[in-house]
């Protein structure tokens, strides 16, 4: 492996529910409108966030569980289990599988972390979204269709460059995962126009590769 070759998600599992429990459904908070679910695990949790926010866009669905789990997917509680867990919610069988479908491909062709070494154990999350969907808007208290740089690197790395990327650009933090997240990483959602959430994720890229090439400043 190159620095910054692409350390792509696995899906590892899915399932619908085409006509959810209403018992279950209570318990996760849905409408009376909200009939069918789709269930996803993956192996990279940021990968899958940012899936499910596309499938917002791509199906009438929403993201009514997400969540991380701890310490990562080398300590999964299972083959199946990977890093998290996400549920999205829709009127029907279709849109269910719609969304589903969406966010499988965006984590297959999109959602990618990075490589800041040659052995690819020292990866970063830097990924620019043009427009937010439903899911991160709400996460960051934006209007749905905000430019956003989704942020995410080992803890010191992270914080190092977040201040790199905050001054590069016009941007503006929404968001910020104090080090240890579930998976003992850190990051943060800043928004602002596209050209300069882009510019925001290169300074980011380039904080956490002088990080690796060069751990030891002083």
């Amino acid at each position: 492996m190159a620095i910054l070759d692409p350390i792509k998600p696995t899906i590892l599992a899915t399932r619908l529910i085409p006509n959810v429990d209403r018992g279950l459904a209570e318990k996760l908070g849905l409408r009376d409108d909200q009939r069918s679910l789709a269930l996803v695990t993956c192996d990279i949790d940021d990968s899958l966030y940012v899936s499910l926010d596309e499938a917002t866009k791509m199906a009438e669905v929403e993201v009514v569980y997400a969540q991380s789990f701890y310490a990562g997917s080398a300590h999964a509680s299972g083959p199946l289990s990977g890093e998290i867990i996400g549920i999205l919610a829709a009127p029907s069988e279709a849109e269910a599988r719609a969304g589903l479908m969406a966010a499988v491909a965006y984590a297959r062709d999109k959602a990618w972390f990075h490589s800041a070494n040659e052995a690819g154990t020292h990866a970063f999350f830097a990924h620019a979204i043009s427009r937010t969907g439903s899911y991160l808007s709400k996460a960051a208290e934006v209007p749905e269709g905000t430019p956003m740089a989704y942020l995410i690197a080992p803890p010191l790395e992270a914080t190092y460059a977040l201040d790199m990327a905050l001054k590069a650009a016009e941007v503006e933090m929404k968001v910020w995962f104090p080090p240890p997240s579930e998976t003992n990483f850190s990051g943060g959602y800043l928004i602002g126009s596209q050209s300069a959430v882009v510019a925001a994720c290169e300074a980011f890229r380039d904080a956490v590769l002088d990080v690796a090439a060069q751990p030891l400043e002083v």
